[in-house]
């Protein structure tokens, strides 16, 4: 007798973590039996000038919606004929098949997209959001099919090929509908995270141009700023070679993960560090004690400056702007010293540098609240899945 779920073959398995109500073995069938696809065309569109997005990978989120293109990029009807291109329906599952595989989501309204993607559209037995989700735990199988190149690819075939373990259509919507919600929150933390850095740019461009200021206890105004050097008001250190020394409970930083801790101390205390070679625009600040190799600068000696508004200047400055190399970024000891920075007194520093800091520990607060509720999710796709 033939399945009532068409073609499907059983699997002697089912899921470690299911709802009470539903019990039974899971089935698999491949993508390609289980949906209808559609393969990109080969030619891309000479006129942007439609209203059907063009997506391309940069513009997938993952698990979440693709509603439009981030830079923009859109085409008519018309245009999409003419190269060959297929309308992708609003929540087809749309999954990258070049470079970074298993990059998987919902289709927000019409789309199009390129050759680095394909999409899948649901047919009645399965649903389209469980879809995604059961395609986002093949990452494995994506990996070992894969042409090996300089950049791995699928094929049409290759695509089709993933293997989609399921159950019937009312397990799949719970399973889908639970796993939606947790998307959703971890959506809104990210926004909420979105939001709040914005509202710190914003605000260190007014405290910096003065036009928001801090009073003191009396509720006067602070004296006007002065514009100084940044040798002025600190000393810049350099790394030094740390391979003779033995592994213990100083952290090292700039290593390259050769050694992470050793048993000596170069600096105690506050301090900001900057990339003197590589990453030279992603400033940091630490107070303890500390090793650092040659690929980071480290400050000291703070004269009429407080440790976290360096940390503030430094988060202001365009380090790129101050690159002295064509090839590997690189920063000397000499050009940082001659930035030149207006300087509040230290009382003001401090103000403003508790503020920023009170920001700094909201997002970072946030950002732990994101990488739980990830940490939660893939532990349920990988109980909820086979």
């Amino acid at each position: 007798m033939e399945s009532p779920v068409g073609n499907i073959g059983k699997v002697n398995k089912a899921p470690k973590l299911r709802f009470r109500e539903f019990d039974g073995e899971w089935r698999k069938e491949i993508a390609g039996e289980l949906c209808d696809f559609i393969v990109p065309g080969r030619n891309k569109p000479k006129k942007f000038d439609g209203t059907i997005p063009w997506i391309t990978t940069p513009d997938i989120t993952h698990n979440a919606r693709i509603s439009s293109s981030k830079s923009g990029l859109a085409i008519s009807l018309e245009e999409a004929k003419s190269v060959g291109s297929k309308i992708v329906p609003r929540n087809a599952v749309v999954i990258s098949c070049v470079g970074e595989l298993g990059l998987v989501a919902l289709a927000g309204n019409e789309l199009v997209i390129n050759q680095q993607l394909h999409a899948f559209i649901a047919k009645e037995r399965i649903d389209y959001r469980f879809l995604m989700y059961a395609i986002s735990t093949q990452e494995k199988y994506m990996d070992r099919v894969a042409t090996k190149t300089a950049v791995p690819y699928m094929n049409k075939d290759n695509c089709n090929s993933i293997p989609v373990f399921h159950s019937f259509l009312p397990e799949q919507q719970k399973i889908a509908a639970f796993l939606s919600a947790v998307d959703k929150k971890i959506q809104q933390l990210t926004r909420k995270k979105e939001l709040l850095e914005q509202y710190k740019k914003g605000v260190m461009q007014k405290l910096f141009s003065q036009e928001i200021r801090f009073k003191d206890e009396n509720g006067n105004d602070y004296p006007e700023w002065e514009e100084k050097r940044l040798r002025d008001v600190l000393t810049i250190g350099s790394g030094r070679d740390y391979k003779h020394l033995q592994d213990g409970e100083i952290p090292v930083f700039g290593t390259g993960g050769y050694m992470l801790s050793v048993n000596e101390v170069l600096y105690s205390g506050e301090s900001v560090f900057i990339g003197r070679k590589g990453t030279i625009d992603k400033p940091f600040y630490f107070d303890g004690d500390f090793w650092t190799v040659d690929t980071l600068f480290y400050t000291h000696k703070f004269k009429n400056a407080i440790p976290k508004f360096i940390y503030v200047i430094f988060q202001q400055v365009n380090w790129k702007l101050y690159n002295e190399a064509s090839g590997v970024p690189s920063l000397s000891k000499s050009t940082i010293d001659k930035i030149k920075f207006k300087f509040p007194i230290v009382e003001e520093q401090q103000k403003i540098a508790d503020f920023l800091t009170k920001l700094d520990d909201r997002i970072g607060g946030i950002d732990q609240q994101i990488e739980k509720t990830q940490i939660f999710k893939k532990g349920l796709l990988q109980q909820m899945f086979i």
